[in-house]
């Protein structure tokens, strides 16, 4: 039976559901307003506070101001604030330098060090024929002074950036090494770094990587490939000690090895997460096992991760660092540039990995003594090695 509904009845629903459209409409209008307003009046209330703080100083400092410095020191500042450790103002020199180190070219002492959690810097590699192998530097000691400026006082990028500098010019480090203080003088060099070592071990190809930078790519499929030739059998990827690097070189390594798939994708402050690079069909058949440890960081722990989501490796060694959010880097008009932390980034699973780290499929720990010596550790001492010999063995 057909109900009728009269024509003012029908305009009175209409009217109501108006009144609730517009509603709802103004109700997320006025949020999106109001958010907006907070942003302007948080920005004024900061333009304001450093407008006052500039107007005392230059009417009642007594000295002179250098005025590149002190946009420099804002700047820094700023990004102090925000409280991100891996947030930093680069000046134009600094930048620089940032950029030349994921070129895989740097003007330094060869090192590759990470921020440690004391807040000074951590060795974690020291690279061949370089001023740091010279001087004895090993990986494990910590930097905690930079000409005579403690690197507390003045922060990590700071001190990272003053470590580095014109080809031939010295810089003067205090070191620690086991509660022991002592400094060296060192001469910068210019040094064309290879992040990829490699070597027949028995039936096994073995290629450790210190770091993913531009270079990394080329050199990896090198390795992989001057392996095969010999006929090795099964591949030993070493990323201890590899604190991490560019997301993009170590997707290049991971579609190099990988079948078909998603290999990383980004989760934004928004919660929206998109892929940002995919593997094609083409891969490396071969039994394959990867080291970690307790300083295998962010793009390391990427490399890690998917070999093993994919199913293709097990993972040796110790829990590694937990890193798993990314940073941008966003020049400025000056030439000078801030980095920040933008996202997470997650592995082929989409279990993102930030503050927990992966957990080995083999758990071996070195004794102290092994790891004050890890160096000069091999296939007849160094037991996560040892391990990872005898999983792959199992596997052929």
């Amino acid at each position: 039976m057909n109900k009728k509904i009269s024509l003012g009845v029908a305009i009175c629903f209409m009217a109501i559901a108006a009144a609730i459209t517009f509603t709802i409409t103004m109700f997320f209008s006025l949020n999106v307003f109001n958010t907006k307003i907070a942003n302007v009046d948080e920005r004024e209330h900061l333009y304001k506070k450093l407008s006052e703080i500039d107007t005392y100083v230059r009417n009642q400092y007594l000295g002179d101001i250098d005025e590149e410095n002190l946009l420099n020191y804002v700047a820094r500042g700023y990004m102090v604030g925000i409280d991100d450790k891996y947030a930093a103002y680069m000046t134009q020199e600094e930048y620089k330098y940032y950029q030349q180190e994921n070129e895989g070219t740097l003007v330094g002492i060869g090192t590759t060090a990470r921020k440690d959690d004391s807040g000074y810097i951590l060795i974690v590699d020291v690279k061949e024929a370089s001023p740091a192998e010279a001087a004895g530097i090993q990986a494990g000691d910590l930097i905690v002074k930079v000409n005579e400026e403690d690197i507390l006082t003045i922060g990590y990028t700071q001190a990272m950036s003053n470590i580095k500098g014109e080809e031939g010019t010295k810089v003067n480090l205090a070191l620690r090494r086991e509660g022991e203080d002592y400094s060296v003088e060192l001469t910068r060099k210019n040094i064309q770094s290879s992040t990829i070592e490699y070597r027949p071990l028995g039936e096994n190809g073995y290629i450790k990587i210190s770091n993913f930078d531009d270079t990394t790519v080329d050199d990896f499929k090198y390795a992989v490939s001057d392996l095969k030739s010999q006929g090795v059998k099964g591949l030993i990827f070493d990323v201890r000690n590899n604190p991490g690097g560019l997301l993009d070189s170590v997707a290049d390594v991971l579609d190099y090895l990988l079948p078909e798939g998603d290999l990383v994708s980004e989760t934004n402050k928004k919660g929206e997460t998109k892929v940002l690079r995919t593997s094609d069909s083409s891969c490396i058949e071969l039994p394959m096992v990867v080291l970690v440890d307790g300083e295998t960081a962010s793009a390391a722990e990427l490399f890690a991760a998917d070999l093993r989501d994919f199913k293709v490796a097990e993972l040796i060694g110790q829990t590694t660092y937990g890193k798993g959010i990314m940073q941008g880097a966003f020049p400025l008009e000056d030439g000078s540039a801030i980095k920040m932390t933008v996202g997470y980034f997650n592995p082929h699973s989409g279990v993102n990995f930030n503050g927990v780290g992966l957990k080995p499929d083999y758990e071996v720990a070195l004794t102290t003594e092994q790891k004050l010596n890890f160096d000069t550790l091999d296939e007849t001492s160094d037991p996560q090695l040892m391990k990872a010999i005898e999983v792959l063995n199992a596997k052929e």
